[in-house]
């Protein structure tokens, strides 16, 4: 380097650590080569995670993803009711259910449920089927009613951002009225949604998504099996603030465990004759 030289005539000292400051540039040149793709004979090489490396390589002795053995797109899910033994999960219908989910959602009354949706709360129930009309009838999101034992509408869910090609579909548009939450109903219908995405279209990925201040929804998403994978700072906004997303996901390689973790929870034999559970839901294996 040009200033080299009069450097080492200055401070003469300075001269053995040469080597070590050529290195370390030498390391931080490699790791950003690395990053553009055009890393050649270098011989350190920029650490990957553990999870990132699958033991799979290029013929030029890259690292790869591990190979899929079926790659071919996955079915949009289909219109038709999901059944438990609590709950059943049921297309939208506009006339029977408005009704019943603005009365059980509390009315124009209690509107603390709609504080992190980008919609509502509504004033009176015309109000309310206007906007299922506009919102909840299409194709993405898609739109279910969760019903009681008793067949009453007590809560909407939704799967979105259906990515048939790539075998990734969201949930969201979550809204469990107060008599619906903190309910085995409530539990089973999230099972019932990740069993047909999982199960029954065999879908790779299946995304959670909500403000990043929004601390039950968080918690309501770890205790479902899913890995918190980061917050996106900014992401959107509504409601004229600011929304931070954090971001959720549990992929086909997890549902086994998680699929028995429900499994057990849910059977008969984890309920008292009050309907008390006798042991909590394990998804993540503690």
């Amino acid at each position: 380097m040009a200033h080299a030289a009069p450097v080492r005539h200055l401070v003469p000292d300075l001269a053995p650590r040469r080597s070590v400051a050529l290195a370390v540039r030498h390391f931080f040149s490699c790791c950003v080569a690395s990053c553009y793709g055009i890393l050649s004979n270098c011989s350190v090489v920029c650490d990957v995670s553990e999870r990132q490396m699958t033991g799979h390589f290029n013929s030029l002795g890259q690292p790869i993803g591990a190979p899929l053995a079926a790659t071919s797109a996955r079915p949009r899910p289909p219109r038709t009711p999901m059944a438990g033994r609590f709950c059943s999960v049921v297309p939208v219908d506009l006339t029977a259910h408005a009704p019943a989910l603005f009365d059980a959602f509390g009315g124009n009354q209690d509107i603390s449920n709609w504080t992190y949706l980008p919609y509502g709360p509504f004033d009176d129930l015309a109000a309310f089927r206007s906007w299922m009309d506009r919102f909840c009838t299409g194709d993405d999101p898609l739109f279910y009613t969760i019903l009681d034992r008793e067949a009453r509408p007590v809560g909407l869910a939704s799967y979105l951002r259906i990515d048939t090609e790539g075998a990734a579909i969201e949930i969201g548009h979550i809204n469990f009225a107060p008599r619906l939450q903190r309910t085995a109903a409530a539990t089973e219908a999230m099972f019932l949604m990740m069993r047909r995405v999982f199960d029954e279209l065999a879908y790779r990925r299946y995304e959670w998504k909500c403000d990043s201040l929004n601390a039950p929804s968080w918690r309501a998403a770890e205790r479902l099996g899913f890995i918190h994978e980061g917050t996106f700072r900014q992401a959107t906004h509504y409601k004229g603030r600011n929304r931070d997303t954090a971001w959720f996901a549990i992929v086909d390689d997890d549902w086994p465990g998680i699929r028995a973790a429900f499994e057990d929870w849910l059977g008969e034999d984890n309920f008292d004759s009050d309907g008390r559970q006798r042991r909590p839901l394990r998804t993540h294996g503690e």
